[in-house]
């Protein structure tokens, strides 16, 4: 039987309602030259009293050394598998692999670990947890991620969904109005995060979709799925029920394009609340309010999203944006510097291939907007 072991890892120490306590005498150790000392001071600091030691803690976990070909890191057998539904306050919903919903608590240690996202825990998350009694639990550990859809909230990751296959990004063609601009940024982090996405222009039977086709036209060019859809009508509800079964499928837009009622058209049992458009904005009221996995009858699941009505791109910077647009990336390569970000730069192939027609004016245009908004914010961390 393979012996257990204690591995450690050290992990920031963050106590709560204790700012940082500041060292006397900054002006003398300045003097002395112990720069040491001046470094420590930093403001994301948590130091009380009791001296150094109590920045940090030791995180210890149990493994399984290997003693054959076949053994590896090995988990408690009390734990149970199962995937985050929905994340309320403390509180994750949890479905476990027997059918199971429990209410589950997170592990302190967790908590610590997670310094840059806004939640350690997501819908989508595949995590293993205690079941503390029929209902309740508590999440031990959370498996690696892949097909991580995220946004910049107030300067850090908010993860939407996790594990996913497919991003729906669903438009509306009226009330509210398309906005093209939005659905460049759902792209870009698509391409981004290695998850294939569908535009899904939702309502079409309240406009004629003849002038939408030359922008559906650049879509489909740049080997985008693009599908028009009317959860009032039932056009290509079929398609879309087919392209959804046995995936993992985020859905998100803005408020009131009819995320729900498109989930409800493919799935009427579902019975996910609705509701109009306002009619003096035109904007969307919020009625999904938090991210929610919602399994299928058909296999797979889907995530009702809640209404995003701006989306600020995350991870990445002014002079990655160029290469994950596709219409744009042939043309990188040819500009006469290696850094240009194609904005007021000579001899630029990406201005060239706008003036020639062979980019469209509206995405260049597009792409300007973000570039100097990461800008901005760039100029703004240093």
């Amino acid at each position: 039987m393979a012996k257990k072991k204690r591995s450690k890892q050290r992990a920031d120490f963050r106590k709560k309602y204790q700012g940082r306590v500041r060292k006397g005498d900054m002006t003398r150790s300045f003097q002395i030259g112990d720069q040491e000392k001046l470094a420590d001071i930093v403001n994301a600091e948590r130091v009380s009293g009791k001296g150094e030691l109590t920045r940090k803690r030791t995180v210890t976990s149990q493994t399984l050394e290997e003693s054959g070909s076949e053994m590896s890191a090995a988990t408690d057998e009390s734990l149970l598998p199962g995937r985050v539904v929905s994340v309320h306050g403390l509180k994750s919903k949890v479905l476990g692999e027997n059918g199971q919903f429990y209410e589950c608590a997170v592990r302190q240690v967790l908590k610590s670990l997670n310094i840059e996202q806004r939640n350690v825990i997501v819908a989508g998350d595949r995590v293993r947890f205690r079941a503390e009694s029929p209902v309740d639990g508590m999440i031990e550990s959370i498996e690696p991620r892949g097909g991580v859809i995220s946004r910049t909230s107030r300067g850090r990751q908010h993860v939407i969904a996790a594990n996913v296959d497919y991003l729906l990004i669903i438009t509306s063609a009226a009330q509210p109005g398309l906005k093209p601009a939005l659905i460049d940024r759902f792209l870009l982090t698509a391409e981004h995060c290695g998850v294939e996405p569908v535009v899904v222009i939702n309502k079409v039977d309240l406009i004629d979709p003849v002038p939408l086709q030359s922008m559906i036209g650049v879509f489909a060019s740049l080997g985008y799925r693009v599908l028009m859809t009317s959860a009032e009508t039932g056009v290509n509800i079929k398609y879309l029920h087919a392209l959804l079964t046995e995936k993992q499928t985020a859905l998100a837009g803005q408020s009131g394009v009819g995320k729900s009622s498109l989930l409800n058209a493919i799935e009427p049992g579902l019975g996910l609340a609705v509701s109009n458009v306002s009619l003096d904005n035109e904007k969307g009221r919020h009625t999904t309010t938090a991210t929610t996995l919602i399994p299928l009858a058909v296999g797979g699941a889907v995530f009702d999203t809640p209404g995003i009505r701006q989306f600020q791109l995350w991870d990445i910077a002014s002079n990655e944006v160029s290469g994950l647009m596709p219409d744009l990336r042939p043309y990188v390569s040819a500009c006469r510097y290696p850094d240009c970000l194609h904005l007021n730069e000579d001899a630029c192939a990406v201005k060239n291939a706008v003036a020639d027609s062979r980019i469209d004016a509206r995405r260049y245009d597009s792409y300007c907007h973000i570039v100097e908004e990461l800008l901005i914010e760039e100029g703004s961390n240093r």
